[in-house]
C-alpha cells in the first residue's frame, strides 16, 4: 500500500464499505455511549483491515482514537497492537505505542479496546520495566482503566511471570464491575496452569468471599473435586 494512502482518512473509506446494518444492531452493546457510533462492520473484517494498516503512523492512529466511530477506534488499537507484536518494531516505538496507549486511554474506553491491545501495547512493553502504573490503573475511578491492570498481566503470565497477575487480581477482587470480576477469573485460571500451587493458595484465602464469575472463571481448569470443594465454600457462606 502506498504510504500516502496509510491514514485514518482512507481507513475510514475503506471501512465505511464494509458496513451493513444487521451488524450494526447486534454491535450496538459496545458504544461506550451515546454519542458513539457503530458502523456495523465485524471485527474480523476490521483486525483484517487494521493489518493492511499496520505501518500507519502514530499521529494518524490518534486520529482514529479521536473518531465517535467505534470500529474506527477498533481500527486503531489493533494497529498498534500489530505494531507492538511485530519484531521489526524497535524499542523506541514500543514505548511510543505504550505511551500513547496511557495518554489516550480516554478513548480506549471499552472492554473490546483494551482487550484487543493492552497484553501487546502495555503488557509486552513493561516485561522487563516497573510496573507501577498498573497499579495506578488499578486504582482508577474508570473500568476501562482498572481493567488494562489486570489484562496487561496476560502477556507476564504467559512467559510464566504470575507474580503481578495475583496481586493486582486481590486488589481488584471486590471490584463493582462485573467486566473487572471476569478479566480478573481469566487472568487468576492462566496464572493458575502456570502456578497451580499459588492459584490454590488463592483461592484457599479467597474463595469464600470473591465475587462468583470470578470463582468460576479461575477455578475452570481444576479437577471436579477441587472446583466442587472451592465453589461449595462460596455457597456455605452465601455470599
Amino acid at each position: 500500500m502506498n504510504a500516502k494512502n496509510i491514514s485514518a482518512g482512507e481507513f475510514l473509506k475503506r471501512l465505511k464499505a464494509l458496513r451493513f446494518p444487521a451488524v450494526a444492531k447486534s454491535h450496538s452493546h459496545l458504544a461506550s455511549d451515546e454519542e458513539d457510533i457503530v458502523l456495523g462492520v465485524r471485527m474480523g473484517q476490521v483486525f483484517a483491515l487494521a493489518k493492511e494498516f499496520m505501518n500507519m503512523e502514530l499521529d494518524e492512529v490518534e486520529t482514529m482514537l479521536d473518531s465517535p466511530i467505534h470500529e474506527m477506534r477498533v481500527g486503531a488499537v489493533s494497529i498498534m497492537d500489530f505494531q507492538a507484536r511485530s519484531k521489526k518494531t524497535t524499542g523506541e516505538r514500543r514505548k511510543e505505542l505504550f505511551d500513547l496507549y496511557i495518554r489516550r486511554h480516554d478513548r480506549i474506553n471499552t472492554w473490546d479496546l483494551v482487550d484487543r491491545s493492552a497484553p501487546w501495547v502495555v503488557g509486552s512493553y513493561l516485561f522487563d520495566k516497573p510496573r507501577r502504573v498498573l497499579y495506578k490503573l488499578a486504582k482508577s475511578k474508570k473500568m476501562p482503566e482498572r481493567r488494562t491492570a489486570i489484562v496487561s498481566t496476560l502477556h507476564f503470565i504467559g512467559k510464566g511471570d504470575v507474580e503481578d497477575a495475583f496481586k493486582l487480581a486481590e486488589i481488584l477482587l471486590h471490584d463493582e464491575e462485573d467486566l473487572i470480576h471476569k478479566a480478573n477469573g481469566w487472568a487468576l485460571r492462566f496464572a493458575g496452569d502456570k502456578d497451580r500451587k499459588r492459584l490454590l493458595q488463592f483461592l484457599d484465602e479467597h474463595a469464600a468471599t470473591m465475587p462468583r464469575v470470578t470463582l468460576r472463571y479461575a477455578t475452570e481448569h481444576l479437577d471436579k473435586k477441587s472446583r466442587d470443594r472451592y465453589l461449595n465454600r462460596k455457597k456455605e457462606t452465601g455470599t
